[in-house]
């Protein structure tokens, strides 16, 4: 039996709500120790953003001028850490940022590697639009979460004495 496509609408809606608040939830209860520095360098490059990435950031992608409209996860759980704005420069406060930058990458990591789960009962435009959407509401954020960690990484050495 074919579903309608109302009822299809309604399920990817739904699907996408769940799958947004469950990971997010599950994220925001996982202790912050699991998101510390990695011991390999190799997947350290892989998870530090570069000078390079973050002038592209800048310069291709135009960040500073629409990061501030996203809204900020962090507000929505008990457990939650805002990262709309820098409010310290104490030191616990910079390294649980930079911890919380990572966490909230990823979250959209996750979200997004999900998707192909709609793949089950849509059909192959479906699946386009899927994608589309799941790239469009999870890599803003994933920029933005790269971007500020190599400010804050920025700021962490300023602070420091290690520029």
């Amino acid at each position: 039996m074919k579903m309608s496509d109302e009822l299809l609408l309604l399920w990817n809606v739904v699907g996408w709500l769940l799958i947004h608040l469950g990971v997010s939830y599950l994220f925001s209860r996982m202790p912050l120790s699991w998101f510390t520095e990695p011991r390999s360098p190799f997947v350290a490059g892989l998870i530090e953003p570069s000078a390079r990435e973050k002038l592209w950031y800048e310069e291709k992608l135009l960040v500073k001028k629409w990061k501030e409209r996203l809204p900020d996860g962090g507000a929505w759980f008990k457990r939650g850490f805002v990262k709309r704005e820098l409010s310290s420069r104490q030191s616990d406060y910079i390294s649980r940022f930079l911890l919380e930058t990572r966490r909230a990458e990823w979250t959209h990591w996750l979200t997004l590697a999900l998707a192909p789960l709609f793949f089950v009962w849509n059909d192959a435009v479906a699946d386009m639009i899927i994608i589309v959407y799941a790239i469009a509401a999870n890599m803003p954020f994933i920029i933005v979460q790269r971007y500020n960690r190599y400010r804050l990484r920025r700021v962490e050495r300023s602070l420091w004495g290690r520029e």
